[in-house]
């Protein structure tokens, strides 16, 4: 007797009729919030875990600041960098992505980089990773994604098995696939790393007139990576290395340094672009927009108390200020609701009056009450809005400026699915050495998958961006490379 053939519903019971692509305004977007099974996904897996972060549990943070050193505001009204000099207190948490709070630092994983600017306009989170892509491109894949990246429901062991099965049926991943097997998924230090916004933002100036961003964190102590013997060594003696390092560095006056460069887009560009400039899994090539300095980011002073600091913290993509916006990348539409999503849950819904993550701008907000509000919770003031008691009134000025929108309202993936150019270009800018490296790391890590389809459906993607790359990769677990790939 045959099985009835499962569909996936929303938890109501709902059928779900696309579960690879968010619904939005034509294929650029923005997301709609209409989609209530993304949202449901998104918020359902904010919760999945109590108390720690569900995803970059595990981090390592310091205060700074932030100078500028260079003149940007033709492209932006952003008050923080509005002039040479000027300097903006600013926390960073540098993190890990799949382990647990106890997890080692020497893993090969993505390292989170999240910087929040106490900016005289509020506070300004840039929140990415040590690399400049990711893995997905929509956010509707997010939950998915991070439960191969979790512990196994029936063994709650690491599942090599989910990994590779997701990331060979997601060919989008393999340029973030390629990195982090490369001698860059596991840095030496957490000073020795570059950090990027990865998405695309969107910088508009004092004259209405907008341009694309990218963001891109240059480490002045220079790029250094750990040997993956190391690594394993490390994990096993001091699995708190990153965190120790980190924090002994700036006690001993040592204080780490990053160059701020940004690439700047014209508007009108994006429609030409060989690639679609907001997909996060691309990047945009330096020779067709040049890395622009802007300043410097210096890490001066260790918290004092890491579960009120460092624990507390709560970094938002959507924390923006006047002259800085998003963009209709998909997945970043997806964060600016996740993120702060998963900090009501977690911290709770006053987290923004804890010092940490308290702007050093007032604050002014008809939100009252709520799990351990702390301060006077606007006392007798007016508490909605419009009122005719002189409450705060909105800004136009501050409006966001428009971009435009076409298309149906539909679950659509990107117009674009070349996944291959870029991670085949990568790895050709390889040395052999770096190449050798890659293979046996990637061999490692899929040897031991069960299902040889799973493994030969992911040599095929590494034979079409470069055959060099699948061939060796194939030879490397005793596979031969799929006809259908040649």
């Amino acid at each position: 007797m045959s099985k009835e053939k499962k569909y996936l519903t929303t938890a109501s019971g709902a059928p779900v009729g696309d579960n690879q692509n968010s619904i939005t305004a034509g294929y650029r977007g923005p997301t709609l919030i209409q989609d209530v099974h993304l949202l449901e996904k998104l918020a359902h897996f904010n919760r999945e875990r109590v108390p720690e972060r569900v995803v970059h549990a595990k981090g390592a943070g310091a205060h700074g600041y932030f100078e500028v050193t260079n003149d940007v505001s033709k492209y932006t009204k952003a008050d923080f960098l509005s002039e040479i000099g000027k300097r903006t207190p600013l926390f960073i948490r540098f993190s890990t992505v799949a382990g647990e709070l106890g997890s080692a630092d020497t893993v090969r994983d993505p390292r989170g980089f999240a910087v929040k600017f106490y900016t005289d306009e509020g506070n300004y989170d840039l929140v990415g990773n040590n690399t400049p892509v990711f893995f997905i491109r929509d956010a509707i894949k997010f939950p998915d994604f991070i439960h191969t990246q979790k512990r196994n429901p029936k063994t709650h062991r690491k599942d090599v098995n989910a990994v590779w099965d997701f990331w060979s049926l997601s060919p989008e991943s393999l340029h973030q696939v390629t990195i982090l097997h490369s001698d860059r998924g596991i840095p030496a230090t957490l000073r020795h790393m570059n950090g990027y916004g990865s998405h695309t933002f969107k910088w508009t100036n004092t004259d209405g007139e907008s341009v694309w961003v990218k963001y891109h964190f240059k480490t002045d102590q220079g790029i250094k990576n750990l040997d993956v013997d190391l690594a394993a060594k490390l994990a096993g003696e001091n699995p708190d290395y990153h965190l120790e390092d980190l924090y002994n560095s700036i006690e001993d006056g040592a204080y780490p340094t990053w160059t701020l460069y940004v690439q700047i887009m014209p508007e009108e560009d994006a429609n030409t672009y060989r690639f679609d400039p907001f997909d996060v899994t691309k990047v945009w090539s330096q020779k067709d927009y040049p890395l622009i300095e802007v300043g410097r980011m210096v890490l001066d002073r260790n918290p004092e108390n890491y579960f009120a600091e460092v624990e507390q913290a709560a970094f938002s993509p959507g924390h923006f200020v006047p002259g800085i916006e998003a963009s209709p990348d998909k997945m970043l539409q997806g964060r600016l609701f996740a993120y702060s999503d998963a900090h009501r849950y977690r911290v709770g819904a006053n987290h923004e009056l804890l010092p940490i993550n308290r702007p050093k701008s007032q604050a002014n907000t008809y939100q009252r009450d709520g799990s351990m509000r702390f301060d006077d919770n606007g006392g007798g003031s007016v508490n909605y809005e419009p009122n005719s008691f002189d409450g705060p009134k909105e800004t136009p000025e501050n409006k966001t400026n428009p971009f435009e929108v076409s298309g149906f309202a539909d679950s659509v993936s990107y117009d674009h699915d070349d996944h291959y150019t870029q991670p085949g270009y990568l790895y050709r800018l390889m040395s052999e050495d770096e190449r050798k490296r890659l293979v046996q790391n990637v061999v490692d890590h899929m040897k031991d998958v069960e299902k040889e389809e799973i493994k030969l459906r992911q040599i095929e993607h590494f034979y079409k961006a470069d055959p060099e790359y699948g061939t060796r990769v194939a030879e490397g677990l005793g596979l031969s490379v799929p006809e259908t790939a040649e």
